[in-house]
């Protein structure tokens, strides 16, 4: 199943975008014990009541040139994805929401085709229908200029740096106050 959703993927991408494509790009992830958020509704008018509490993965990416760009995304689960600019919250999830999608060609697919602008800052969530929806996913992005993925740190990152931070500042504390002393 999963074989044939990819497969269904690269041919939406092929036939979606309006111009050649010169870059298709695939990005795969596992949602299975990811962070969880309250989804937003496909039209972004409010936060969903069935998709509270579900697991997602974000990808920040940019395009070398702007047009259309066509997403496509197959998974194990019933998924729903979400573009943003310039950044993703978690917390606010209707913030910089742009479009999101989910069921384009059958429940385990989701996806859309949208214009982007060159070297603006993207993030792509990939989430399921409701909060036992997860598993493993890929989505395959196409358009007419290199599409450039970067890391986003886990949640767990940013803990361990702040964390580090405090030691850091406990140590110089106690190295000022023993000098004093």
């Amino acid at each position: 199943m999963f074989l044939k959703s990819t497969l269904l993927a690269l041919a939406f991408c092929a036939f979606a975008s309006t111009a050649q494509a010169d870059s298709i790009h695939t990005i795969t992830g596992d949602t299975t014990g990811a962070a969880i958020f309250n989804r937003p509704v496909e039209d972004l008018s409010g936060l969903s009541e069935i998709g509270t509490d579900v697991s997602f993965n974000q990808f920040s990416f940019t395009v070398s040139a702007a047009g259309q760009y066509s997403f496509l995304t197959t998974a194990a689960f019933d998924s729903f994805v979400f573009l943003y600019s310039p950044s993703f919250n978690s917390s606010s999830s209707l913030t910089n929401a742009l479009i999101g999608n989910d069921d384009l060609l059958g429940t385990t697919t989701s996806g859309f085709v949208t214009h982007l602008d060159a070297n603006t800052s993207y993030v792509l969530v990939i989430t399921g229908f409701e909060g036992f929806e997860y598993g493993k996913h890929s989505t395959t992005i196409g358009g007419p200029g290199a599409i450039t993925i970067s890391a986003v740190p886990e949640p767990e990152a940013y803990a361990l740096l702040a964390l580090g931070l405090g030691v850091v500042g406990l140590a110089r504390r106690r190295a000022t106050s023993l000098k004093t002393a």
